[in-house]
Formats: structure tokens, sequence, C-alpha cells
């Protein structure tokens, strides 16, 4: 189903559903809402690890979005914040910012935030392994779009472009993604 007007809708809980654990596509579900997404190229897992291209299992807050300004800003109640050429995530365990956003160029490994494929055009921050954050645990999980053909992510939840617009344009702050399997 999509999306006919962007009514807001005053408290949200995104649900991910999947046939089978193993299953690197699902359906994102919002109220009466139902839109195909991408997950990890391994499927969901309740013990994720860095680098195990795994979606996480479980219940986790939406903290903001980050936009690429030259891509257009998108209609959201979520906090949004425009991306920089030098934005970046650290994604090493062993370092005091693992799991954060970084300033590119970073001493420790991190992931480039400003790409040219447009995948993180539109990026919605997961609250997955923050508080606390367990070295090894993963990081860098998001809601960005999608590559072409639904193709798997290496852990996110990946929409089309207008699907995920659509979707930031009727969530309200404070709403969580709810990912099962």
């Amino acid at each position: 189903m999509s999306f006919s007007a962007p009514a807001r809708i005053s408290k949200a809980m995104i649900i991910v559903r999947t046939l089978r654990a193993s299953a690197q596509r699902g359906f994102v579900e919002l109220g009466p809402f139902r839109l195909p997404c991408a997950l990890g190229q391994t499927g969901i897992r309740a013990l994720k690890r860095e680098g195990d291209g795994a979606t996480p299992r479980g219940r986790f807050p939406l903290r903001f979005a980050f936009y690429r300004p030259d891509a257009g800003r998108p209609k959201a109640a979520l906090p949004l914040k425009a991306m920089r050429r030098s934005s970046g995530w650290c994604d090493s365990a062993t370092d005091r910012n693992y799991n954060r956003a970084v300033a590119l160029p970073y001493p420790a490994s991190a992931e480039r935030m400003w790409r040219s494929d447009g995948l993180y055009d539109v990026v919605v921050v997961v609250g997955y392994n923050e508080r606390p954050r367990v070295k090894g645990r993963g990081s860098a999980i998001f809601m960005h779009v999608a590559r072409d053909g639904l193709n798997p992510t290496e852990g996110c939840v990946a929409l089309r472009l207008g699907d995920l617009r659509r979707l930031l344009a009727v969530l309200p702050r404070n709403s969580e993604i709810v990912i099962l399997a």
C-alpha cells in the first residue's frame, strides 16, 4: 500500500517483518502502510556482530536523520542534520567514538556518509548499540535509501527513496523501529 497524503501520525512504531530470519527482504509497516525494504545480506540476528552483514533484531529508537543538502531537505518531525562532505560514522570497535558520528578524515576506521551512489541521501539513525555501546556488537545501523532491486544491505533497513521520504513525513519525534524475524 502506498501513502495517499502525508497526514501526521501521533505515535509511531515502525514494524519490520520478514517470513524468515535469513530473509534479505521484508516489509516496513506503519499503521496501514506496508512498504518493501531490503535487509542485511545475512538476514536478521538477535546477536549481531560487527561486520556480520546482519540486521539486528529488537526494538530501537529512531534518533535523527541526516540528509544531503544537494539532494533536498526532507519533511520530517525527527531532528534533521545536514550532512557535510566530512561526515563519517566510526566503525572501529577499539575506538572511543565507536558507533558515533565523526568528522573525516578520522584516525580510526569510519564509514563515509557523503556517498556518490545516493544510498545515504537520506539516512535515519537507528539507536542500536548506543547505551551502553558494546565493542564489536555492530555499528552504523541506519534506515537509508535502497539499491536498485532492493538488493541486500550490510545490516541496515533500506527503502526506495520516495518511500523513505514519505515515511519521514509522517513519523513523529520519539518514533521507534521494531525489527522482527
